[in-house]
């Protein structure tokens, strides 16, 4: 059984590289992520058949689009999907490291952050040593789009919560909230699978979205229940809408604040990230 770091107060990485493949969310193509270790701060990006391009270091500066999913434009390169494997990595307490990609989108996997929580299971982790200090957030920092929000504020701890409202009955309304730990990440936010709704589906596909979509890697409601229950948590819709908080965040470092989304999404989360470096 892997015994996760007790807090983030220190830096760690993978102990060796362990790799992943599977089809994305919405290209539908397959792709493959390789986990290396890193003694670098923060997650670099790199490419399998491109050997002679240098990483790029992830920042909220990259983000190029928001719609059901944080893409990035690295140098010349759009990778799209990448929050659950940011949220697992950040989740866990993994500060440094260094992905090598094959492809355009991160492979979707289950739908949730906990293949990649089992595949770092499986190789292990290295301590850096201490982490080097963030700045405190000095004042509090809201941001608002439309009925939806998203805050940090200065705490000693780090806490985050999330609240959603959906006019389906089998959703609602659901709030929850924690004080996050490596532990509490694997037990309570890594499971929580991503959600859709049957009568999107369609108008998606003709967008050009969902193409890798199926029911063994997303939640569907189709407003009164779900299409492939059984559920792992009876409010999983809003714990991974907290996954996707702590993924989007991840590309700023996790904050030393307390976090909190009400109807949350990428494109308010990232903007959070962004607004959390501009104030250090």
């Amino acid at each position: 059984m892997t015994v996760w770091p007790s807090d983030y107060s220190q830096s760690w990485t993978v102990a060796q590289a362990v790799e992943r493949s599977g089809v994305g969310l919405h290209s539908g193509a397959q792709a493959r992520v390789r986990i290396e270790p890193s003694d670098q701060s923060g997650y670099t990006v790199a490419w399998f058949h491109e050997p002679e391009r240098a990483a790029v270091r992830l920042q909220p500066s990259q983000v190029c689009e928001t719609q059901l999913c944080t893409a990035l434009q690295l140098e010349g390169r759009r990778l799209a999907t990448v929050e659950h494997l940011l949220a697992a990595l950040a989740g866990v307490g993994i500060s440094s490291a260094r992905l090598v990609v094959d492809g355009e989108e991160i492979p979707l996997l289950d739908g949730s952050a906990q293949p990649w929580v089992e595949a770092v299971a499986e190789v292990g982790l290295h301590c850096l040593g201490d982490r080097s200090p963030q700045a405190a957030l000095r004042e509090p920092i809201t941001l608002q789009q439309g009925q939806s929000f998203a805050t940090a504020l200065p705490s000693d701890q780090l806490r985050v919560g999330a609240a959603i409202e959906f006019p389906h009955p089998a959703i609602g309304r659901q709030l929850f909230s924690l004080e996050l730990s490596p532990d509490a990440f694997v037990r309570e936010i890594a499971p929580a699978r991503t959600f859709g709704f049957k009568d999107q589906v369609e108008q998606l596909l003709a967008a050009g979205l969902i193409k890798g979509g199926a029911l063994d890697n997303a939640l569907v409601c189709d407003g009164e229940g779900w299409m492939n229950p059984p559920l792992r948590f009876a409010d999983e819709p809003v714990r991974h809408k907290l996954l996707d908080l702590l993924g989007d965040l991840a590309l700023a470092g996790l904050p030393q604040a307390q976090v909190f989304a009400f109807r949350g999404s990428h494109g308010l989360h990232t903007s959070l990230a962004a607004a959390l470096v501009s104030s250090r």
